[in-house]
């Protein structure tokens, strides 16, 4: 699971205008992390131009998942992830969309002309808190919690299943053990039939 951009924009110019945008691309080599900043940039300025008021959509690209969520306000949050769960990604979005609301005026917004306009730190935040999905979504943890018990109680459950097949094996060796002392009572009574003790 990984999360590489998190950015606000003003969906209502077009193209759309990057408020304010984190990214962490610590993974790829130093050689190339401007294009994929570059791509994710571009993609996210589509993705949040074409996500309406008041939606959320998740685009694939590639590897990659674009999630979007656009207010009423006109602005719209991103994230650009991989292997990381569609709620926990929007959960991350609603978050950063309610600070973003809180702590920046829309006169703010409105005014800003170009990229990076708007100081907004707590974008960082977001970017370096929400890498682990757990920590974004309490469902997404308790669905792994779920996942972990699950894995337990299949284990105990094989673990159970080995004891009563060894436990058929021992009725069974039993069964022919009973069946061999039947047959020894019953020769032993004939062997000891023929003669008679006073």
């Amino acid at each position: 699971m990984k999360l590489y951009h998190v950015g606000v924009f003003d969906n209502t110019k077009k193209p759309a205008l990057q408020l304010c945008a984190a990214q962490e691309l610590s993974e790829f080599s130093r050689f190339t992390r401007g294009e994929y900043g570059n791509f994710m940039t571009m993609i996210s300025k589509t993705v949040a131009e074409r996500t309406g008021p008041g939606q959320r959509q998740s685009v694939e690209e590639q590897d990659y998942v674009v999630h979007c969520y656009a207010r009423s306000e006109g602005v719209a949050g991103v994230v650009i992830t991989k292997d990381y769960p569609t709620i926990a990604a929007h959960s991350v979005l609603s978050k950063l969309m309610d600070q973003f609301l809180s702590e920046v005026s829309l006169a703010t917004i409105r005014a800003a002309t170009k990229d990076g306009d708007v100081s907004f730190p707590a974008i960082n935040d977001f970017i370096n808190n929400y890498q682990d999905a757990n920590q974004a979504n309490s469902i997404a943890k308790i669905q792994q919690e779920l996942d972990e018990t699950k894995i337990v109680l299949h284990k105990a459950i094989d673990s159970v299943l080995q004891r009563g097949e060894k436990l058929d094996d021992l009725v069974a060796k039993s069964s022919d053990l009973s069946a061999q002392s039947k047959m020894f009572y019953k020769s032993a009574k004939k062997q000891n039939s023929c003669c008679l003790v006073m």
